[in-house]
């Protein structure tokens, strides 16, 4: 069984000013996976409490998988990206690549998406869209292949080549 965290980067929502929806969908859609949700916090749009708060999910809490929701946008708060780069050691590319060219089936606006995904330990972090919808039809995307990525990165390689 896979361990979840959620991380909701809003200032809005740290401050109880707007509910946490895109949480609470992504929490509804990885119930699918053969995985439990350990963890949900939510945080300011403040780099160095977004970068700890991953740290903490992934080398405390044991996590395998972390999904973000917001700060993935081109306003000045939308640091997500940047604080993700400070804690993952190898870039996954393709998830964020993934997401972008299915979303920007849907809206032009996925080009200024800035979302990444990476590795830290045996962790896979994924920025997702602060919008529920969009937060959705990304992790929708990504989905299938998240089991197979997930138990390679735990060192079960018994199925690659196939």
């Amino acid at each position: 069984m896979f361990k979840i965290g959620i991380l909701t980067i809003s200032d809005r929502c740290s401050k109880g000013m707007r509910e946490d929806k895109s949480g609470e969908a992504i929490q509804g859609m990885v119930a699918g996976l053969n995985a439990e949700v350990i963890r949900y916090d939510i945080v300011p749009d403040e780099k160095e409490i977004i970068a700890q708060k991953l740290i903490e999910m992934v080398d405390v809490g044991g996590c395998h998988l972390v999904l973000t929701t917001g700060g993935t946008g081109c306003s000045p708060r939308d640091i997500t990206p940047e604080a993700t780069s400070m804690v993952i050691e190898k870039d996954v590319p393709g998830l964020a690549e993934a997401m972008r060219l299915a979303s920007l089936k849907i809206t032009p606006h996925a080009m200024l998406s800035r979302a990444i995904a990476g590795i830290r330990k045996q962790c896979l972090i994924v920025n997702l869209p602060g919008s529920p919808k969009g937060a959705t039809e990304c992790l929708d995307v990504i989905m299938p292949a998240l089991p197979h990525g997930l138990s390679v990165l735990r060192g079960d390689v018994s199925d690659c080549g196939r």
